[in-house]
């Protein structure tokens, strides 16, 4: 942790790196942990993440870097692996099907996580629903309704506050609402950019991914109301950008104003 209680995290879905090699770059640029995609083409992948995953913990935890969560698959043999390697979170976006009724999707989704809590229990890991716009849950309140219901030491809420600035959600707003849930909180930025020129009858629009404060999320704003609620947990810059030639510039800039916010420059 941070002079804040923060720990910062980064996903590392740009970087197909060996183990150690991800560690001391990620060390590198100032983060303290990261969320491990479990995907196939990545270092640990859903087939081999039973026997893999506690190795690569060890392999990282020697560059200083911790596993602070996976985005992965949600079976009962990866919560298990995760149980036993001491990864805390599994980071989820469910989504909702075509043609798939909102309500139903919710029903089905409680069904699924009904299923998987005492395996979550046992294994003392939680899983961490994240907001997305679009076919998924796309604000806090579609997370508090999703979730309430659940002990927040098995389903919890990851609130991407870029997410919610897209859906038009304000982030003391989303805080309010997910805030007894809260296990993690992503940043990256965004804005809606035109896909059409004018002449179009009809305007097109498509998400471009930017820096830290180019977007429509006021990374000051949603920084000042988690320390103001003396939040203390992970941070995880997602690395996800539009221009997708210069993550590397672009994550490291966003690190260092998400220090200089959360006053650990």
């Amino acid at each position: 942790m941070n002079r804040s209680g923060v720990e910062f995290s980064v996903f590392t879905k740009p970087w197909k790196m060996a183990l150690p090699e991800l560690g001391s770059y990620v060390k590198g640029l100032g983060f303290d942990a990261i969320e491990l995609p479990v995907r196939p083409g990545y270092p640990v992948e859903p087939d081999t993440c039973v026997v893999r995953l506690a190795a690569a913990v060890k392999a990282l935890s020697e560059e200083g870097i911790r596993i602070a969560s996976i985005a992965g698959p949600t079976d009962a043999a990866t919560i298990a692996a995760c149980g036993e390697a001491g990864i805390e979170v599994i980071r989820i976006c469910p989504r909702l099907n075509e043609g798939e009724e909102y309500m139903a999707y919710e029903d089905r989704v409680r069904r699924e996580f009904d299923g998987l809590v005492p395996h979550l229990a046992e294994a003392g890991v939680k899983l961490g629903i994240q907001n997305h716009c679009g076919r998924w849950v796309c604000n806090g309140m579609g997370l508090h309704h999703l979730i309430e219901s659940y002990d927040p030491q098995h389903v919890s809420a990851v609130l991407d506050f870029a997410h919610c600035a897209l859906a038009g959600e304000q982030p003391e707003m989303a805080l309010d609402m997910v805030w007894p849930h809260l296990c993690m909180v992503n940043l990256k930025n965004a804005f809606w950019r035109r896909a059409t020129g004018p002449e179009a009858e009809v305007a097109e629009w498509k998400t471009y991914w930017t820096s830290g404060r180019q977007g429509l999320a006021s990374w000051p704003k949603a920084i000042h109301e988690l320390r103001t609620r003396n939040y203390e947990g992970v941070v995880c810059l997602t690395a996800e950008y539009s221009d997708h030639a210069n993550v590397d510039r672009l994550i490291k800039a966003d690190i260092a104003f998400a220090r200089q916010l959360f006053g650990n420059e």
